[in-house]
């Protein structure tokens, strides 16, 4: 089985460092994880610029970007309007993602579940319209740094609602990093069972358990992961939380495991020394410090 490897430093990694990289910058750091061999990339989102700084020069990037042949790059957006600015820059493939916690839909996004559900729908439905293929997912879908756990059949109904909308793939999202294996096992166990659509997950690496989930969702035919290279990242309206599942330590597994990835490692970990001199600190990958 074939892996799948998504991206995301450009967008999730980049959105909680204080030191704004120009759009220069981004487009070498999104044109050096195409040359490791990243067929989806998340190269930014289109979100209120006062909120996360980071993204404000999305639409610059997008279009000084040279776009490969045969690669995603996708945006991430929340709203409408989010969406025609997609539109007004050529996005062809967006992230819609709605969260599971009502604490965190409203520190997010500004309103409760149900209408961040509601919204992301529409949106999934508009940009369906108008020819642009979407990932849609739940946020904090293995419990919420507020609230705990999170039920169950919550995430669920939420996944179907918006596969109902017309999305193309969905994910499944460790915003908060708590998720554990066995508890991975039975819920991507019952997502493979109930949701018909294509899944991926987006974990993050809180208590070291990253690795572990992805090898639980791996053995049971998951085959898409969203990593962040150096483990960049962590959602900025959650405090302290760290980063992604670090990418080199993701192909790592896979190549250690005889499972090609399609990334050059070597290629991979020169990206991450150049994250570690611009932000001028070690980042946490695993298999980066150990070289």
């Amino acid at each position: 089985m074939s892996i799948l490897l998504e991206e995301t430093a450009p967008r999730d990694g980049l959105q909680n460092e204080a030191r704004l990289l120009t759009v220069a910058e981004k487009i070498r750091f999104i044109e050096d994880l195409v040359a490791c061999g990243f067929r989806r990339i998340q190269v930014g989102s289109f979100v209120n610029p006062r909120a996360v700084p980071q993204m404000a020069d999305t639409e610059e990037v997008l279009r000084r970007l040279r776009r490969e042949p045969g690669v995603t790059y996708r945006a991430l957006i929340l709203n409408e309007r989010g969406l025609e600015r997609a539109l007004g820059c050529g996005v062809t493939h967006v992230g819609v993602f709605v969260s599971a916690s009502e604490t965190h839909s409203r520190k997010n996004s500004g309103c409760d579940v149900e209408e961040g559900l509601r919204r992301a729908c529409a949106v999934v439905q508009k940009a369906k319209a108008a020819g642009i293929l979407v990932q849609a997912g739940v946020m904090n879908a293995f419990g919420c740094r507020f609230e705990g756990r999170i039920p169950e059949d919550r995430v669920f109904a939420l996944a179907a609602s918006l596969a109902e909308a017309g999305a193309d793939e969905l994910c499944l999202a460790d915003t908060s990093g708590l998720a554990n294996p066995l508890q991975m096992e039975r819920m991507v166990e019952e997502a493979l069972r109930t949701l018909s659509l294509p899944l991926g997950l987006h974990l993050h690496d809180t208590f070291g358990f990253g690795l572990a989930n992805v090898y639980a969702a791996w053995k049971l035919g998951v085959s898409r992961f969203d990593g962040a290279c150096g483990g960049l990242g962590g959602c900025p309206f959650i405090p302290g939380a760290p980063g992604n599942i670090p990418s080199e330590d993701l192909v790592h597994l896979f190549h250690a495991m005889g499972v090609p990835t399609g990334i050059d490692l070597e290629k991979l970990i020169a990206v991450r020394r150049f994250l570690e001199s611009t932000f001028q600190r070690s980042l946490p990958g695993r298999y980066g410090r150990s070289l």
